[in-house]
């Protein structure tokens, strides 16, 4: 395949799509089994908060076995796993695919050979690490075969947590065939550090709203639809009415552009400002419970070892539910929990705090 060069004199594959044969290499390329462990290896992150928490066991067994990482993703994630990151470098993508391109291969000016892990499943995610010269790895479909240097085949009937996990291990066993045993699952929790200053400014938001005492987080919201059904348990009002009577603060931390309607759903609730995402992980590690439904704050409460209830009517806990021995699940997949049993559910685990 011909080549041409960066500005930083870094080679780079043209635009052109070479198919590959399964399992054979590029004339240009080192052998695709080995990398060695200096190398450094860049990431593409989900661009779904939650999804980008189930990612954390996988990045931990890439970090554990030795490779530097490039974490590629939206800005928010940069300061969510600012805990986790102080080896690693970040490059912060936005939604222009042309810029996002030219982001990456200025990062690349200087580096040597490297190689890429894509956890998403689309086919734009793939093709961006291809067009900006990084051979990577993900989960075949969509054509993302053409664009992908190693395609895998994507796992059915694991949790999310379980799939990105799989697409990690079985690369490095690509990569490495001599590597030593590497774990086949990840372990129990999902355990994202948080820094001194995220729970330094979940303090000052607590402070400012004049919250001294325990508190319940509501997270009234989850975006978009499954099937065309609302992914929001609908009785977050009544709720925070019934723990108000029996005397629990109850608090919302919507970010900006869900705080008219996180104030709809539970008008009786304290409303905090709105913080990053390492800050609102540090709160619903603080409080007292956080009741949420299966969306992205359930996997940051989960990520945070939060003491958590979610709620499910219309997703599978089993492909999405919180990754968290300690997390409590009411509701299945077509049918909502009754209040009672939230209500029930909550002062169980509040009281616990005490």
């Amino acid at each position: 395949m011909p080549l041409r060069h960066s500005r930083g004199g870094r080679p780079a594959y043209n635009t052109k799509l070479h198919i590959v044969r399964a399992g054979g290499s590029r004339p240009d390329c080192p052998d695709p089994l080995l990398m060695p462990r200096a190398d450094s290896l860049y990431v593409r992150l989900p661009n779904w908060v939650g999804d980008a928490c189930m990612c954390l066991p996988a990045l931990d067994l890439l970090r554990r076995e030795g490779y530097p990482l490039v974490l590629c993703g939206r800005s928010w994630a940069r300061d969510l796993f600012s805990g986790l990151t102080a080896g690693d470098a970040f490059v912060a993508l936005g939604r222009s695919f042309g810029e996002n391109r030219r982001t990456l291969r200025q990062s690349l000016a200087g580096r040597g050979p490297v190689r890429g892990l894509v956890f998403p499943n689309s086919l734009s995610s793939a093709a961006l690490f291809r067009l900006a010269g990084i051979r990577s790895a993900g989960y075949r479909g969509d054509g993302r075969s053409l664009l992908l240097g190693w395609a895998l085949p994507k796992p059915r009937g694991l949790h999310e947590v379980e799939v990105f996990y799989r697409l990690a291990h079985d690369t490095l066993r690509r990569w490495r065939p001599g590597t030593g045993d590497l774990p086949p699952t990840p372990g129990p929790r999902l355990a994202l550090p948080l820094t001194a200053t995220h729970h330094e400014a979940a303090a000052r938001a607590l402070a400012q709203a004049g919250i001294t005492g325990r508190f319940i987080v509501l997270a009234p919201i989850a975006a978009g639809l499954h099937h065309g059904q609302p992914k929001a348990w609908p009785g977050f009002g009544d709720l925070a009415q019934a723990l108000g009577q029996r005397g629990h603060t109850c608090v919302i931390c919507p970010p900006a552009h869900e705080a008219e309607a996180s104030r709809a759903a539970v008008p009786s609730a304290t409303v905090l400002p709105p913080l990053p995402l390492g800050a609102f992980a540090a709160l619903t590690a603080r409080a007292a419970a956080v009741v949420c439904n299966d969306s992205g704050t359930s996997h940051v409460a989960a990520a945070a070892g939060a003491r958590q209830i979610t709620l499910f009517g219309v997703t599978r806990r089993e492909r999405t539910g919180p990754w968290s021995p300690d997390a409590v699940c009411l509701g299945a997949e077509g049918q909502w929990p009754a209040l009672s049993d939230v209500l029930a559910a909550v002062e169980q685990l509040a009281g616990a705090a005490t």
